[in-house]
């Protein structure tokens, strides 16, 4: 009864949402291909509303030679993406990811560094036949992955060379490749998107995908949603305050799920409870006591019993968002379920009037693509082409 009453409201809003946009035709609906999950749906359907496809990951350092390299190491080629999707998909290259930093931080250290860098990207993309590049420098200014031993003020030079590197980049790739970015959705990672910085970066990038996902994370010590429908409100109104154009920026789907062990917590309200320690307090190191995994992978056994109740007893709070607080094992549970994202991508894109969705990743919603599906199915009622039968 819940679900049903949650997906007639959240079609009225998908409804509302799409008069809302009127005009709007170019929904962007973006897909991570990564090297993990090279999987394709064969549903056309589903194929032909994707926009854009970018492969994940090429590394930021193979960049930082003065002899164009032969080739560029990729877990696939463009060519063989593009046989995959419609002829007018966009296939673009991600360069970076969670981690790789060190090519980045060369790159952008001057300007011969940035003019060689952005060079040798421009040579790929010509190699390749890519329609352009994504870039995933996690993140310019501080907060990375060794954040406890490299302070942030050793990287304040970041932000600067980081709208530089992007100015460069543009320059080398002409305006007839494309150009974007994936970039921070939590404030305390914003350190290189201001209101300073932003109106230069959106000069240069043809859009920006908000990582709205992972906003719970072991840096965190108490309950909250991952990938929650406020949150990521939230998120992309922090972008837009800043300056950024509503069409360029893209909200971010997280096709997996995450858990986090908890304190005692009171299971009909979990929100706000304190977690058990989740990282190193010295070095930031995981504690092994959070996880995620993919809808394409298996459960861990040890997960099982926690996750089918998870699956079963789950509760959808006021706006839309889904978790789940084991009392068995004091785990919280996080991720979006097919109605979760019924609700985010009207009231996200309809709303705000945001450029499209993108998500981590397709094959990670294999082989069922559920996700997927709800995704397709709120970029088309906005683009007026809604086809489905009302399974309502």
């Amino acid at each position: 009864m819940q679900r049903s009453l949650v997906r007639a409201a959240l079609w009225l809003v998908m409804v509302t949402g799409s008069i809302a946009l009127g005009a709007h035709e170019a929904v962007r609906c973006i897909m991570y291909l990564t090297g993990q999950h090279v999987v394709f749906p064969s549903d056309d359907y589903l194929v032909n509303s994707i926009t854009h496809v970018i492969l994940a990951f090429m590394r930021s350092d193979v960049f930082n030679v003065d002899k164009t390299p032969t080739e560029f190491p990729l877990f696939t080629t463009v060519n063989r993406a593009r046989q995959q999707f419609k002829t007018d998909t966009k296939i673009m290259v991600a360069i970076g990811g969670w981690g790789d930093s060190k090519g980045f931080e060369e790159a952008a250290h001057d300007n011969s560094s940035r003019k060689r860098w952005a060079g040798q990207v421009k040579a790929m993309v010509d190699l390749t036949g890519a329609d352009g590049v994504d870039i995933d420098w996690e993140y310019p200014g501080g907060n990375r992955d060794d954040y406890k031993l490299v302070p942030n003020s050793k990287r304040e030079w970041e932000i600067e060379a980081f709208v530089l590197l992007l100015g460069e980049l543009r320059s080398a790739l002409g305006p007839g490749k494309l150009l974007s970015i994936a970039v921070p959705a939590l404030e305390r990672d914003l350190m290189a998107f201001t209101n300073s910085t932003i109106p230069s970066i959106t000069g240069h990038v043809d859009f920006i995908s908000v990582m709205t996902y992972d906003m719970m994370n072991r840096r965190d010590s108490i309950v909250k949603h991952h990938s929650g429908v406020a949150e990521s409100f939230e998120a992309m109104k922090r972008y837009i305050d800043r300056g950024a154009p509503p069409h360029k920026l893209n909200f971010g789907l997280g096709y997996y799920v995450k858990w986090f062990m908890t304190e005692k917590c009171d299971a009909q309200h979990p929100l706000g409870c304190h977690t058990q320690l989740l990282e190193d307090a010295t070095n930031g190191a995981d504690l092994g006591k959070t996880g995620a995994f993919s809808w394409h992978d298996e459960v861990p056994p040890e997960l099982a019993e926690s996750f089918t109740r998870a699956q079963a007893q789950g509760h959808y709070d006021d706006d839309g968002s889904y978790g789940y607080w084991d009392a068995e094992e004091k785990r919280w549970w996080s991720y979006d379920r097919p109605a979760t994202i019924e609700t985010k991508v009207p009231r996200l894109v309809g709303e705000l009037q945001l450029g499209g969705v993108f998500a981590w990743g397709l094959g990670e919603d294999a082989p069922q693509f559920e996700h997927l599906r709800a995704t397709v199915d709120g970029v088309r009622a906005l683009r007026g082409n809604d086809n489905r039968k009302d399974e309502l």
